[in-house]
């Protein structure tokens, strides 16, 4: 009986055992399931729209950047030479004019009337020249006869070199009074604009007067002073004994490029009050875009670096391990890698190691990506939507 019933308990036991293997499976079943879903979840997100760009290879040129004050090459206030009443006003203001081109008329009659009496009286010198020189031409004749003195003679003379001087007197006032009569004719002395017009039809004019009739400047070239950091000295020094050195001007959102110049004169001194280096550059300005007095960015070209490998700036991010890019890989996904990166500007950045040659990479679109996460590329409109909304969420307030 003893050993039936050990044998019993031995039975129940083993079916206990049992009983909780058995039960036990199905638990573990279910969390497998229950894995295999979340993966599979994981999977099915939808992928994040991004825009794409390539590594690429190539030259990238090196820039300082300042703001520049642009300047007329050559600014002249027009002014009346002589006093007068204008009779003609021969411009229309901001009217492009050249060297030579009549500003405005000055009434000439009076000086008309100087140069006439001037004429006259040359005239009249003239003939007592000629009559003074008859008389001595005769009366020395007359003293190798013995019919005329010495005395006569030599009033003769003294006459003949009165007149003479007196008809050279006379053709000084008439160029005097010709270059007088010129200036009543005011002509611009350059190629340029003209500003606002400072006199009208029959007011009376004066070489004194502060405002003048009117200001031509010339824009074709055009100059333009900025400055940049006395530490960047070396950079412009030496891309100035290189040849000449290139100067970009954009407007002031830094957008448009307004014109292309060169380094005209590098000033002699630093300003000690800003620490900065004064320099001028002269622009060709065929478009007339740069204009006197406005404000505008300055980009001075001291470098071109070849063969770099440069990529988007915008797809360089910074994480706590430093900067990063998400590359794009063959299934679709991206891949958080890790990158150095050399100098960068507005535009590119150069990736010094981490990256290769053509590959594909998240320019805009990063903030909900993470490794692994699946793309859709995005082109045109919707490309250029999704890079305007990162640009503003960027701005600092």
């Amino acid at each position: 009986m003893r050993w039936r019933t050990t044998c019993a308990l031995l039975i129940v036991g083993t079916a206990a055992v049992g009983g909780a293997i058995l039960v036990g499976l199905p638990v573990e079943t279910a969390r497998g399931r229950e894995t295999g879903t979340t993966t599979a979840m994981k999977s099915e997100l939808p992928a994040v729209p991004v825009v794409a760009g390539t590594v690429e290879v190539g030259a990238v040129p090196i820039y300082l950047r300042g703001i520049g004050n642009v300047q007329a090459y050559n600014t002249d206030i027009i002014r009346t030479q002589v006093q007068g009443q204008i009779t003609q006003i021969a411009f229309k203001e901001r009217q492009k004019v050249k060297a030579g081109d009549l500003l405005a008329q000055i009434d000439p009659r009076p000086y008309q009337a100087q140069l006439d009496q001037a004429t006259a009286n040359r005239a009249r010198d003239r003939a007592l020249l000629a009559n003074a020189q008859s008389n001595l031409a005769r009366d020395t004749r007359l003293l190798a006869q013995g019919w005329a003195t010495p005395q006569t003679v030599d009033q003769d003379k003294a006459n003949v070199g009165q007149y003479s001087g007196a008809v050279d007197a006379d053709t000084a006032m008439i160029e005097n009074a010709q270059v007088q009569l010129g200036y009543t004719r005011i002509t611009s002395p350059i190629d340029g604009v003209v500003g606002f017009r400072q006199v009208d039809v029959g007011n009376i004019v004066h070489p004194t007067d502060a405002n003048g009739i009117a200001t031509v400047t010339q824009l074709q070239p055009i100059s333009m002073v900025y400055t940049l950091p006395e530490t960047e000295l070396p950079q412009i020094q030496q891309a100035m004994a290189e040849g000449p050195v290139t100067v970009l001007a954009y407007s002031q959102d830094d957008k448009v490029q307004l014109d292309r110049g060169t380094i005209a004169v590098l000033d002699n001194q630093i300003v000690q009050s800003s620490g900065s280096a004064r320099l001028k550059a002269n622009f060709p300005n065929p478009s007339h875009r740069l204009w006197p007095g406005e404000l505008v960015n300055v980009r001075v070209l001291v470098e071109t670096v070849p063969n770099a490998m440069t990529v988007t700036a915008t797809a360089v991010q910074q994480g706590p391990q430093g900067p990063y890019v998400y590359v794009i890989k063959q299934d679709g996904t991206v891949d958080q890698r890790s990158v150095a990166v050399g100098l960068t500007t507005s535009r590119r950045a150069v990736v010094t190691h981490g990256l290769n040659p053509g590959e594909r990479i998240v320019v805009n679109g990063q903030s909900r990506l993470q490794t692994g996460s699946r793309v859709t590329l995005l082109q045109g409109e919707a490309a250029q939507q999704l890079a305007n909304q990162n640009a503003q969420q960027t701005v600092i307030p």
